[in-house]
């Protein structure tokens, strides 16, 4: 183990082998000795701190106390140089109280666990009786003070015995005013209950009345729906008989209907007869010309080309445009690039005339309508060698004339009253042809019309 500076014998060894404590160290007293310690613990080098302390160099003085009290207090016990070094650190900290524990008078307004303390490390002679003295202060001043709390706590008990029994007092008064409530409320509860056994004996009497009542109620009623029900098979036998006169003024009306049907079907025989001896005796040859073929355009093969894309509308039931192709003398002019490129607009343009102009074909062998296929020539790099097929006229529109105006021309050309079908998306090409007349309809209502074909 070190020795202290210039080899000389630690204060107090000599005193340490002639004095010891024969009884633990009194708490309070234990305390105050770990917190000198831990206070003068900072000043020492980690050279001068025992093995088992050093760990703890750098711990703040509270942490140190609280985490190697018991570590502090065994290196104090067991190591002079230690508690020598701890001592000179005390003594340059409490002068006063050092010299008078050296000199053997501690002062008398001293704390008797400060000089407790201060005795245990400093170690002067007769250090055991002070820190005996000092734990036997310190055990009175504990008995005092449990004396003072005992008292403090019996003057509290007291009050609170005091206050319970006021409490009780008040307690017992409350529920004596309740009881009494309550009883005056059990008596006024008894005589409502005398009333109410009244009024239900009265109920009871008035039940039986209304009793006899609804039985002779529902003698009353079952009279009547008797004779409702009478009533009701009366009605019903009217009822039969009157349905039997509307049927026989409905066969009487169709019967009347079908003979002027038939003076009207009469009527038109005559007519026809009428017109078809007219033809025959004015020898009218048969129309080989249309309105149509007076537009001027530009057939296939002598076209200057050119193209316009087309726009999309709405498409409706096709069902309509069968409909309006069974109008007698129908004419049905067709936007063709707006079909096509609304049906299959990924092909050539070749494939979509030849494809659209198939389906008008066999379209206008099933309904006889005329049909006029118009395609704009705008934008064209060659004349369209093209054979039109039976049944539809193809056209194709000059330069400088799209193919929405040459559409349009075709309606002008057509007489009043016929009835002219124009199959375009293109709302300006709808709403022209519309005015002059014409129905337009939507190129995908053609489209699923032709797939049906």
């Amino acid at each position: 183990m070190e020795q202290p500076e210039g080899g000389a014998e630690p204060a107090g060894a000599a005193g340490d082998a002639a004095e010891a404590l024969d009884r633990p160290l009194p708490e309070g007293v234990r305390r105050r000795i770990v917190a000198l310690v831990s206070d003068a613990f900072g000043g020492l080098t980690v050279g001068e701190l025992p093995p088992q302390l050093r760990q703890y160099a750098r711990f703040t003085p509270s942490r140190r106390a609280r985490f190697a009290g018991n570590a502090m207090a065994s290196a104090l016990e067991s190591d002079p140089v230690f508690r020598q070094r701890i001592g000179e650190r005390l003594s340059r900290a409490e002068p006063e109280l050092a010299r008078a524990l050296e000199g053997g008078s501690p002062p008398a307004a001293a704390d008797p666990v400060d000089v407790a303390a201060a005795a245990y490390v400093l170690r002067p002679s007769g250090w055991v009786k002070l820190v005996a003295a000092a734990g036997e202060e310190a055990q009175r001043a504990d008995a005092e003070r449990a004396d003072e709390a005992g008292r403090r706590e019996l003057e509290r008990l007291r009050a609170e015995l005091a206050e319970a029994r006021d409490r009780a007092k008040g307690e017992t008064e409350r529920l004596r005013a309740e009881l009494d409530a309550a009883r005056k409320e059990a008596e006024s509860l008894r005589r409502k209950l005398r009333s109410a056994q009244s009024d239900v004996k009265r109920g009871e009497a008035a039940l039986r009345r209304a009793q006899a009542d609804a039985e002779t109620q529902r003698s009353e009623s079952a009279a009547q729906v008797s004779a409702a029900e009478s009533e009701a098979r009366r009605l019903k036998a009217r009822l039969g008989e009157a349905e039997a006169a509307v049927e026989a003024g409905r066969r009487a009306a169709r019967e009347g209907r079908s003979i002027e049907d038939m003076r009207l079907r009469l009527l038109l025989d005559t007519v026809l007869d009428a017109a078809q001896g007219l033809r025959r005796e004015l020898a009218l040859p048969p129309a080989g010309t249309h309105p149509a073929d007076t537009v001027d355009a530009v057939e296939p093969g002598r076209m200057s080309p050119k193209d316009v894309a087309a726009r999309a509308l709405s498409a409706t039931d096709p069902a309509l445009l069968d409909q309006l192709l069974a109008l007698p003398q129908a004419h049905l002019v067709v936007d063709g690039y707006n079909v096509t490129k609304t049906g299959y607009p990924t092909m050539p343009l070749e494939q979509q005339r030849l494809r659209l102009l198939g389906g008008l074909s066999m379209l206008a062998a099933q309904t006889g309508a005329e049909i006029t296929c118009v395609f704009d020539g705008a934008e064209l790099a060659a004349p369209v060698l093209l054979a039109p097929p039976r049944g539809v006229r193809v056209l194709f529109s000059k330069p400088g004339v799209t193919a929405d105006e040459l559409i349009r021309q075709l309606v002008r050309a057509e007489p009043p009253g016929r009835p002219v079908i124009v199959v375009s998306t293109d709302r300006e090409v709808a709403d022209g042809v519309a005015k002059a007349g014409a129905r337009p309809v939507a190129s995908a209502l053609l489209l699923k019309r032709l797939s049906r074909v």
